[in-house]
């Protein structure tokens, strides 16, 4: 079956999972049976789906009409057979049980079309096992969503024993369709890849506090503020669920050996039903002030342990070409919310520290789960997993932060790309963002830029705060304001004109950085502040400055003095953004807007932007630089090519000459 050929989706389950995947499926254009083993829950089901498209719609993400079209193509059933029998995929969401998939699978074939794909959004069960419990093993993989769906861009698309290419290439393209960003696992073992990585580090961090080697508040403020990822390892599990991760690792355990025992710590808590936040209390107690993670009590050694045992983790991957390394990364990035793959973390803190970690570790107590992997051992001899590049080479090597496209000849575009992390600003990023730019700048052909944010929710939330307060430093934190306004500032200094594309939040960073565009053009989805305010700091990359010249100070003043958000109809009021478009119409509108001032004389573009720039704070500057840019373009070959076409109807073609 090709993508094009789906039309009916079947989503078995309407719990967290189920109802999430009907809703982004109906949202998608796809009509949609959702069914469960109850009335019931059905209805539960249905109803969340109807509160979360009305949030959406009065959030701004998507339209009135879109939020009732959506609805209508959900249909709630009981019979399995009234489900199925038009359905073109079958998308399982039930119980992690694998006797209980395999009785619905039993039940499953004999009521689906031949030409139905099953796709099971088990986390960590074999896909294999579960495809020979029907008659077309060949048109099974997995389809693993992540909670929730409708956030949340991954799908990992899982290969079993049997799974056809054509099957694989069908379900990729449907999870492009549905918005979501899919990788192949090419190999069907527990875990596949993001449970794979976050599931022993996890482990891990049980193991470490309940031998006493470090505390809770050690272990997540090592996590949070020392790896930077988005929730520490135990507010993770409990975010999880620590009796999910429990049996993810029984299961892993049962398959892949005894490296994967579960920790006590863990094994304790599950059995005082400490589940977590579903349960109001598990390492943490929700009701009684829930998390507080210590952003000064990261040690070096348990960052290193944590890091090591992923990067092991990594190397199995690799070694059994589950898959390849940059997909290990983008896959973990999307899914786990990290700000950087686990092989590129572990390459920036050297393999061979990371070997010796884990020797070390193994020494002391003999555990399987500190072996060395033949994949990380490869890896480390080779000089990284990247064979040691280093990513943000912006001569030899791809960006790892943002991206650089060419829309066409005379356009370029750089993308903010941590839409997982809502496009929040890093140091890494400021630096990839001016190495774009260098080569922008390099580049003759290109008259004008876009930036973008990548995704739907945000153009950039600003700094990564987390990362900041991790490291925080009086005399760094100087060093990053300087290098925030320096890399934000080169878009006031290119001397093509830059058109800003902003789609969802521009806070902090992210609006300093589209007030140094020359136009904003902003989608009606999109929300704008500076709201450094209510974290107790103040704008650091030019918003006290740089929105003043633009809204005036009165209403600048009263941006970063509120921290309040605006949306982008007031903006477009105050004067901030030159064009409040749909959502589905932005990029065109930016794109053919930067068209149209790259047909523009590169010449005179130049000399305006500078004259803006020079004029900013002193008028007769201004003016000066004015004057002698006139006298040198009524000079230039431009000119004469734009006076030779008056009057007439061609176009003028300048040159920058």
């Amino acid at each position: 079956m090709e993508t094009e050929e789906i039309e009916t989706l079947a989503v078995l389950g309407a719990g967290t999972m189920g109802h999430g995947i009907a809703e982004v499926a109906a949202l998608a254009g796809y009509e949609v049976y959702l069914r469960d083993i109850e009335e019931e829950l059905v209805e539960e089901g249905y109803d969340q789906i109807a509160w979360s498209l009305e949030k959406l719609a009065e959030n701004g993400a998507i339209g009135e009409d879109d939020h009732e079209a959506a609805l209508d193509r959900v249909h709630p059933v009981v019979d399995l057979e009234t489900a199925v029998e038009d359905a073109d995929v079958v998308i399982e969401a039930i119980v992690e049980d694998m006797d209980i998939k395999k009785q619905v699978y039993g039940e499953l074939d004999d009521l689906a079309p031949e030409r139905t794909i099953f796709a099971s959004n088990t986390s960590s069960l074999s896909v294999t096992e579960l495809s020979e419990t029907t008659d077309r093993a060949e048109q099974f993989c997995g389809m693993h969503f992540f909670n929730p769906p409708v956030r949340m861009e991954l799908v990992e698309v899982i290969r079993g024993g049997h799974t056809s290419d054509e099957t694989l290439e069908a379900v990729e393209g449907l999870a492009e369709d549905l918005g979501k960003t899919p990788v192949r696992v090419r190999k069907d073992e527990p875990g596949f890849v993001v449970n794979r990585v976050l599931v022993p580090l996890m482990n891990e961090a049980c193991w470490l506090v309940g031998e006493g080697e470090a505390t809770i508040a050690e272990v997540d403020s090592t996590a949070k503020y020392g790896l930077n990822i988005p929730m520490g390892a135990f507010e993770l599990g409990d975010q999880v669920g620590n009796d999910v991760i429990l049996h993810v690792l029984r299961y892993m355990e049962e398959v892949l050996g005894e490296a994967y025992e579960p920790a006590p710590m863990l094994v304790e808590v599950v059995e005082e039903e400490r589940l977590g936040r579903k349960t109001g209390e598990g390492f943490y107690d929700y009701e009684d002030g829930g998390v507080d993670v210590p952003p000064d009590e990261g040690r070096d050694d348990v960052e290193a342990r944590l890091l090591a045992v992923m990067a092991n983790e990594v190397g199995k991957l690799l070694q059994k070409e589950i898959a390849p390394v940059e997909e290990v990364d983008r896959a973990v990035k999307l899914g786990g919310g990290f700000p950087d793959g686990p092989a590129r973390m572990a390459d920036d803190a050297g393999l061979g520290s990371l070997v010796e970690a884990l020797e070390a570790a193994h020494d002391e107590t003999g555990g399987a789960r500190y072996e060395v992997s033949a994949g990380l051992q490869a890896a480390a001899a080779e000089g990284g997993f990247y064979g040691g590049e280093d990513g943000n080479d912006a001569d030899d090597a791809a960006f790892e932060t943002v991206r650089l496209e060419y829309p066409s000849d005379r356009v370029a575009r750089v993308v903010l790309d941590r839409p997982h992390q809502l496009n929040t600003v890093t140091p890494e990023v400021l630096e990839e963002f001016e190495a774009a730019l260098d080569r922008v700048e390099a580049d003759d052909e290109v008259r004008a830029l876009v930036v973008a944010g990548e995704g739907d929710r945000a153009f950039s939330a600003g700094a990564d705060a987390a990362g900041m307060a991790g490291d925080a430093d009086s005399a760094r934190a100087v060093e990053l304001s300087r290098k925030g306004q320096e890399a934000w500032g080169r878009l006031e200094e290119l001397a093509v004109p830059v058109v800003a594309a902003v789609d969802g939040f521009a806070l902090g960073g992210g609006m300093e950085l589209a007030a140094c565009a020359d136009v904003r053009v902003a989608s009606e989805r999109s929300t704008f502040g500076q709201p450094e305010r209510d974290l107790g700091i103040l704008p650091g990359w030019g918003g006290t400055q740089r929105l003043s010249p633009i809204i005036g100070e009165g209403r600048a003043r009263e941006i970063v003095l509120t921290g309040d958000h605006y949306d982008p109809e007031t903006m477009a009021d105050y004067g901030f953004v030159n064009e409040v478009v749909p959502a589905d119409d932005l990029m065109e509108t930016a794109l053919d807007l930067a068209e149209d001032l790259a047909a523009g004389p590169p010449l005179a573009q130049e000399y305006i932007k500078r004259a803006f720039l020079a004029g900013r704070d002193d008028t007769d500057a201004g003016l000066e630089v004015e004057a002698q840019a006139f006298g040198h373009v009524v000079t230039s070959e431009d000119f004469l090519e734009g006076v030779s076409k008056m009057g007439s109807d061609e176009e003028p073609e300048f040159e920058g000459k």
